[in-house]
């Protein structure tokens, strides 16, 4: 199985321009989140997948391998799809740009240990709300499933509502997600649904054409880097000595 992994690093973000090149503890953003997904060892191949000609020039300069892509895509899955028309692959594991305190071992835990390649596969990370303050924060997505894993709805809400029980353990999107390209292939040739619109969550794409999507917990550290002041945030965690 010759699995790809792809970090999509949009270059013209609204609330945080040209995000992926901002210093943590003296090096770009993505260079943390690079170094991370070539510590995993079976990928075959890490890309950085951009449409910034800044991005590529800084990716390049330390050592990453780069496919700039169309500037018009609305959804970093859409990126990946592109990737995958280029670059063959059994299975594409996207890294989102902006998690750098993810590691590897944390990385690998969307990859099931038995998997049909030919058929329709995703899964996504999720984790555990350490602080309930999160959960009420719109700019978390939570998650929620059933028994098996399978994704029921996702919200910037903080759901389900505890009304009959408060013995529940909310879940944190994490931005780490692995697809076949029979997924990729059915997401890039299926409209947007409602729900999707009204969320802005692509996962919907999925479950709201009643697709499988499995949400795993790693139980891992995520800090998404959504403004500048995350940054600091993350340069706490990473401190000291602030390295990988």
């Amino acid at each position: 199985m010759k699995i790809i992994c792809v970090i999509p690093a949009r270059g013209g973000s609204n609330r945080f321009f040209e995000k992926p090149l901002a210093l943590i503890c003296g090096k770009p953003m993505i260079w943390w989140v690079y170094s991370h997904c070539k510590e995993v060892a079976c990928f075959d191949e890490v890309y950085v997948a951009t449409d910034s000609l800044k991005i590529e020039s800084e990716c390049i300069n330390f050592g990453a391998k780069v496919i700039m892509t169309s500037p018009t895509h609305d959804t970093a899955t859409e990126r990946l799809y592109e990737v995958s028309t280029k670059i063959q692959g059994d299975l594409y594991v996207m890294v989102n740009g902006d998690e750098p305190a993810l590691t590897s071992k944390d990385i690998i835990k969307c990859i099931p240990e038995n998997i049909d390649t030919d058929a329709f596969y995703v899964s996504n990370l999720m984790t555990d709300f350490e602080n309930p303050v999160e959960v009420v924060d719109v700019t978390n997505l939570k998650i929620v499933t059933n028994n098996k894993g399978l994704a029921l709805f996702i919200s910037r809400s903080p759901i389900p509502y505890p009304k009959g029980d408060m013995d529940y353990v909310y879940h944190k999107f994490v931005g780490v997600g692995a697809f076949t390209n029979k997924a990729l292939d059915f997401y890039h040739k299926t409209a947007r649904g409602p729900i999707e619109r009204i969320e802005e969550n692509d996962s919907f794409r999925f479950i709201e054409n009643q697709m499988p999507i499995y949400y795993i917990n790693a139980h891992c550290k995520s800090i998404s880097v959504d403004t500048p002041k995350d940054i600091s945030i993350v340069e706490r965690y990473l401190s000291p000595p602030c390295n990988i």
